[in-house]
C-alpha cells in the first residue's frame, strides 16, 4: 500500500505535523488490537485528510466507512464551528471503540456514528454534505457515488481512499479474480469520466481520489 521508498516516505513523515497523542493511541490500539491494521489511515494520510479539511472547513462530513474511528477524528479537524460529523459502518463490533475515543476528542459532540449498511442509512440523512470520504466495501464504490452526488452541492468536495488498489490497477490482466479491484476499477473510469465533478488522483498510501462538483 505504500509506494515510495522506505526512506522516502519516512521522512515525509518526519516533515509532517506528528499525529496528536489521542491519534498515536488509537493507532497502536488498532495495531495492536483489531483485525486488519492496514485499514487504517495512519499518520501521513491522516495529516493529508486532516489539511484537506481545514482547507474545505465543512459544516457537513460525510464518512462512508468508520473502521476505528482514526480517518473521522483527522476530518473532524477541519469542521466549521457548529459543523457537524456523521460517520458509518457495518461493523458495530468496533463502534464501542470508536465512541470511546470520541469521547476524548475536544469534536466529540459534533460526530454522529451510525451502525448499518450505508446504502440503507445515507438516504436517511438529509445534509448538504461539504466533504465525502469513501472507504468502506470497494464493490459499492460507484453505487455510493451514484447515491450522492446529485446531492452534493457545487464546490462539494469527495475523497475516496484505496484507489490505486496496493498497485493491482496498472496490471488488473494478472488478478482477474480480484473483484475488489475490478471494482475501483470501474470507479475510477466512472469518477474521471463524470462531467459533472473534476477530479485528481493522489497516490498517497493506497490511492486518494479527489473529486470537487462543478
Amino acid at each position: 500500500m505504500d509506494f515510495l521508498p522506505e526512506p522516502i516516505n519516512a521522512y515525509t513523515e518526519a516533515h509532517s505535523e506528528p499525529e496528536n497523542e489521542l491519534l498515536k493511541r488509537l493507532n497502536h490500539e488498532t495495531w495492536e488490537r483489531v483485525l486488519l491494521p492496514r485499514m487504517l489511515s495512519g499518520h501521513l494520510q491522516g495529516r493529508v485528510l486532516a489539511m484537506l479539511s481545514k482547507m474545505i472547513r465543512p459544516t457537513y462530513i460525510l464518512e462512508i466507512g468508520t473502521y476505528t474511528g482514526y480517518s473521522a477524528l483527522c476530518l473532524a479537524e477541519g469542521l466549521a464551528a457548529k459543523g457537524e460529523l456523521h460517520t458509518i459502518d457495518i461493523n458495530e463490533e468496533l463502534t464501542a471503540m470508536v465512541k470511546r475515543y470520541f469521547s476524548e476528542s475536544n469534536f466529540n459532540s459534533q460526530m454522529h456514528v451510525h451502525v448499518g449498511p450505508a446504502l440503507d442509512i445515507i438516504p436517511t440523512l438529509n445534509c448538504p454534505w461539504d466533504l465525502v470520504f469513501i472507504d468502506a466495501d470497494k464493490q459499492n464504490y460507484s453505487n455510493y457515488y451514484n447515491l450522492i452526488i446529485d446531492k452534493l452541492p457545487a464546490g462539494a468536495f469527495i475523497i475516496a481512499d484505496n484507489v490505486l488498489w496496493s498497485g493491482k490497477v496498472s496490471e488488473p490482466e494478472l488478478y482477474k479474480n480480484d473483484k475488489e479491484l475490478f471494482a475501483l476499477l470501474a470507479f475510477n473510469a466512472l469518477v474521471h469520466s463524470d462531467a459533472r465533478v473534476e477530479n485528481v488522483l493522489f497516490p498517497v498510501r493506497d490511492g486518494l481520489m479527489v473529486l470537487r462538483k462543478k
